[in-house]
């Protein structure tokens, strides 16, 4: 059922526009999952998935998957052949020229990245976008280097706990052990032995598996490198700080967009960490159909991790943004459970990055929020080590916290080859990393 109706009073205040009633929640297809073997698809204990992923394996789709809620229907593709060619020749032309296109006609390749890299060209534009192209270039051979190290046992325990699980609908990760997981697996080691200090979390895994999809191992590798050291900069990071403070800056910001939904969230203590965790740390791999990840992935390496607040943004505004749907989630599990399983509309690539694209909020007003939640949590630190000696230190630089400008810069804008060296030392010398890394993540069984 739609109507067309203007915003309710609830947040009339802060966004004004006129929308169209997003139809409720479609009924969810309830099943049991009896063994490892059936992939439904299972999120924090409730199953979100079509009837067509309970029927069994089909032939695969244009992405690779035979079913599971990734399974995408060729009915959906709406984009013309004459189109796409079109763009694949812009594109051509534009990668062949990149430094003059990013020096002097950014707004231009933002502008096609927000309209989609066509696929044929999107693991090549993914790697000029993130500077991956650039670091595997600097550092040749490197990452044969580090494929051949061990690892710390730690982490290559839970890496091979984790692998069987990322997208097992999909040909490449379908086979236990095969080609697929080996690849996924190497990914995943050799960035924990790059990045010794954070080392291994589960929410790499679905990354690293998106971006095997794409490309080879070696060049997944370097784009991990870019995507955790340069975009998620402090997300993996023991205590997993970072993350603790852009959940608050998305909460400021709802406060300012949508404050009735604020202040609902707020009552029933809905903290950030229930759904940045999934959102924000897994870039909405785990949470939006695929064509829906592939588009949000192409304008998060363009834009950066500003792109990630637009999405969640959204929806709220569809999914909590009205009295009625507010009405209807009276607790916490009720407004968690909407969250989880909202309408295939909303999720849809190509209203969501419109809708994304409508929101009245600047990369100033996420900066300014950046720096209120950064002072607020110095302030609180510091009182903290005045009661006590042992705290963590206030002026401590090694937490990727300090530059609220730098935070939603546009990433692709900056070109990695940062003059850092990177030096792989023995697994016994390697600096001990913290065992409060890994936050509990749902499994993807589909």
């Amino acid at each position: 059922m739609t109507e067309a109706s203007s915003m309710s009073a609830t947040n009339s205040g802060s966004v004004e526009v006129t929308m169209n009633d997003i139809e409720d929640d479609k009924f969810e297809v309830a099943s049991t999952v009896d063994s490892d073997d059936d992939y439904n698809s299972v999120y924090n204990g409730s199953i979100r998935g079509s009837v067509s992923s309970l029927n069994g394996p089909r032939p695969p789709d244009r992405y690779g998957f035979t079913g599971g809620k990734q399974y995408t229907e060729e009915n959906n593709i709406s984009l013309p052949v004459d189109v796409l060619r079109k763009r694949e020749l812009k594109w051509l032309e534009m990668l062949d020229n990149w430094d003059p296109w990013m020096n002097k006609r950014f707004r231009k390749v933002k502008q096609r990245c927000r309209k989609g890299i066509p696929p044929a060209l999107r693991a090549r534009a993914w790697q000029y976008l993130s500077g991956s192209k650039a670091l595997m270039e600097k550092y040749k051979g490197k990452f044969d280097e580090i494929d051949a190290m061990p690892g710390n046992p730690r982490w290559v325990d839970e890496i091979e706990r984790d692998i069987h699980r990322q997208f097992p609908w999909h040909e490449m990760f379908a086979e236990r052990g095969g080609y697929g997981q080996q690849d996924l697996y190497r990914v995943l080691k050799a960035y924990s032995i790059h990045n010794p200090k954070d080392g291994y979390c589960q929410a790499q895994a679905p990354i690293a598996a998106v971006l095997l999809m794409h490309m080879p191992v070696e060049q997944a590798f370097w784009m991990m490198v870019s995507i955790c050291d340069k975009y998620l900069v402090g997300y993996f990071s023991p205590g997993l700080e970072a993350i603790q403070v852009d959940g608050d800056v998305l909460f400021g910001l709802l406060r300012r967009v949508l404050p009735y939904t604020y202040k609902h969230l707020k009552k029933w203590k809905v903290d950030p960490m229930l759904y940045t965790t999934e959102w924000f740390m897994c870039v909405y791999v785990r949470t939006l159909p695929w064509g829906s990840v592939l588009r949000v992935m192409d304008m998060f390496l363009c834009e950066g991790v500003k792109v990630l607040f637009r999405i969640a943004l959204v929806f709220f505004r569809y999914t909590l943004g009205r009295a009625d749907q507010l009405a209807r989630c009276q607790g916490l599990y009720e407004t968690m459970d909407r969250l989880r399983n909202m309408s295939d509309r909303i999720l849809e690539e190509e209203f969501l990055v419109r809708e994304s694209l409508k929101l009245r909020i600047a990369e100033k007003d996420m900066e300014r929020e950046h720096a209120i939640q950064l002072s607020k949590r110095r302030a609180k630190r510091s009182k903290s080590e005045d009661n006590s000696p042992s705290s963590i230190d206030t002026h401590d630089t090694s937490m990727p916290l300090a530059d609220s400008k730098q935070r939603f810069r546009n990433r692709s804008r900056e070109f990695l080859g940062e003059n850092r060296s990177f030096e792989y030392l023995p697994e016994s010398k390697s600096q001990e990393v913290s065992a409060t890394n890994d936050v509990a993540m749902p499994d993807v069984s589909s």
